[in-house]
């Protein structure tokens, strides 16, 4: 892998120079990017990937809990084309399983996709009229200029440490940041001490607020039928069908288990259901959160659990709900 991204270093280079001026010509006014009249939040990244998008805009969804929300994605791997409001005839197929997760966990929110979001705010506004707009997954879509942007990095994978596309894994060149209001280094762990936060924020060199996160997982594992501790789990198939999977692994520590890995948003087949089915036996097949909004229904009920999560702030919580609130406000 190393000395295929060597080889790719040139093509590296025009994609730099082609992203570059696209932001350029964005920048001066060349290229209309829309703004709207209520407050827009964009969530994202400068990576391709694995950020964790999904728990951070659900954290909005928390923080924005006394306001008529809306969120808008492009509904990656979808069957459905153009702009598609969730209502109770939706599933992980026509929205992508990331927006049918957002509808099946928060109902009193108005979920979309549409690969335009231009047109998928407008949209929105016609249809249900919405006091503020999430946007899933836009830093790059110029198109819409939002009124503030969340840009999400990781905690082992940092944009200052990376390269552009496909040398590295950048989707823009790293002076991308600069649109950014805040940055939050995602996936940190717990106990991250004070200093290593300097020294990351050293490290970013950006002129906005830093804030750290971690993921913090559920005791339990859930299925259509009830619940389960972890702790009382053992002898149990782990599928997982996203980036970077190791944390969710990692998490179940001495649980004996077996893995099945699938591309992040991975379609799944009859034949990846049999294999799923074959490998489990009798035993219980507990997922992620997003991967369930697309297994649920294709495998035994009794069988099939999944682990939420939620990203939490490891400090300044406070601090970054009030900055929300005031934007929003």
């Amino acid at each position: 892998m190393i000395l295929l991204r060597k080889i790719l270093f040139p093509f590296a280079i025009i994609y730099w120079v082609i992203t570059y001026v696209r932001n350029w010509l964005y920048d001066v006014g060349f290229f209309k990017s829309s703004t709207f009249n209520l407050p827009v939040i964009a969530v994202g990244n400068l990576s391709v990937g694995g950020t964790g998008k999904t728990p951070h805009i659900e954290m909005l969804i928390r923080m924005l809990n006394d306001y008529k929300v809306a969120t808008l994605s492009r509904g990656y791997k979808r069957t459905s084309e153009g702009f598609v409001l969730a209502d109770n005839q939706s599933d992980a197929a026509i929205l992508g399983d990331e927006p049918f997760q957002f509808y099946s966990k928060f109902p009193h929110v108005s979920v979309a996709v549409d690969a335009d979001r231009r047109n998928g705010i407008q949209e929105l506004l016609k249809r249900v009229n919405p006091e503020v707009i999430l946007l899933d997954d836009a830093y790059q879509h110029r198109k819409v200029k939002a009124g503030f942007y969340v840009l999400l990095t990781t905690y082992s994978d940092l944009f200052c440490d990376d390269y552009i596309l496909p040398f590295g894994n950048l989707r823009e060149p790293s002076r991308g940041k600069k649109r950014a209001d805040v940055v939050i280094v995602t996936k940190c762990p717990s106990g991250l001490s004070e200093t290593e936060q300097s020294e990351i924020k050293k490290k970013l060199k950006v002129e906005v607020p830093v804030y750290f996160s971690t993921i913090e997982y559920d005791q339990k594992v859930y299925s259509e039928n009830g619940t389960q501790s972890v702790a009382d789990l053992d002898d149990i198939v782990l599928v997982a069908g996203i980036a970077k999977p190791d944390l969710f692994f990692d998490f179940f520590g001495k649980v004996k288990i077996e893995k099945i890995i699938f591309p992040d948003h991975h379609n799944f087949t009859e034949q990846d259901l049999e294999k799923i089915k074959s490998t489990a036996q009798n035993r219980k097949i507990v997922t992620t959160e997003k991967d369930y909004m697309r297994l649920k229904g294709k495998l035994p009920s009794h069988q099939l659990f999944y682990l939420p999560i939620q990203s939490k702030l490891i400090h300044s919580s406070e601090v970054f709900q009030q900055t929300i609130l005031r934007y929003v406000g």
